[in-house]
């Protein structure tokens, strides 16, 4: 949790500080992340950010969360203009389609998102995992609950399964296309999202007998 002197900090610092600490962790992860290079570029002292956090873990956690909520929070903003009427299979493909957009307009999010999934100490990424799937996790239960109770989710499929599998896809179709080695079947890397979307129509075919409902 940030000191009371970081939210003293008028917006448009705390705004540059963030932003350059969302670049450089995101680009060199925790380990080899500057603070140096944080406190250099956001043309502040090193010792200001030990002022506004307690070490560096605090602060990396800090970026990670705030990361992970502003995600949420716009791709909340972009489902709810998705249509609902259209059957769930349609209306999870427009939202997969969504969140690899996102993922393309936003590198520095997308960098924090390879972070805190790629970080080596188990200790620093289970901290800051635990945070980020808890902002998956308020978007994906209500959503599956609410296509259940739609009867386009079967009422015997474990939704604690489909959460499983989206909380496995979407960080894999976030930085597969921008990383290497991470898909070796689809050959995602370098694709656009227009260019993933075949590939998101047969991630969701295949995952289908999982939830779909009997006919």
């Amino acid at each position: 949790m940030p000191t009371s002197t970081w939210f003293r900090l008028n917006v448009a610092k705390r705004e540059r500080v963030f932003e350059v600490a969302m670049r450089e962790f995101g680009e060199n992860g925790y380990s080899t992340g500057s603070l140096n290079t944080i406190a250099r570029e956001a043309g502040i002292a090193k010792g200001s950010l030990f002022q506004y956090f307690s070490d560096k873990l605090e602060f990396f956690a800090f970026v990670c969360d705030e990361a992970s909520r502003r995600v949420r929070e716009e791709m909340e903003r972009r489902m709810e203009r998705i249509d609902f009427d259209q059957s769930f299979d349609e209306w999870l493909f427009d939202a997969i389609c969504d969140w690899t957009e996102y993922m393309a307009e936003h590198p520095l999010e997308r960098g924090v998102t390879a972070a805190t999934n790629f970080e080596l100490d188990n200790s620093v990424r289970s901290v800051v995992r635990d945070t980020a799937n808890q902002h998956y996790l308020q978007v994906i239960h209500p959503l599956l609950r609410l296509w259940q109770e739609r009867g386009e989710i079967r009422e015997d499929a474990d939704l604690d399964v489909v959460a499983t599998w989206l909380m496995t896809l979407l960080p894999f179709l976030a930085l597969a296309p921008y990383y290497d080695g991470l898909d070796p079947i689809h050959n995602l890397r370098g694709r656009t999202p227009a260019e993933q979307r075949p590939v998101i129509r047969q991630l969701i075919a295949g995952f289908r007998p999982i939830f779909a409902p009997q006919k």
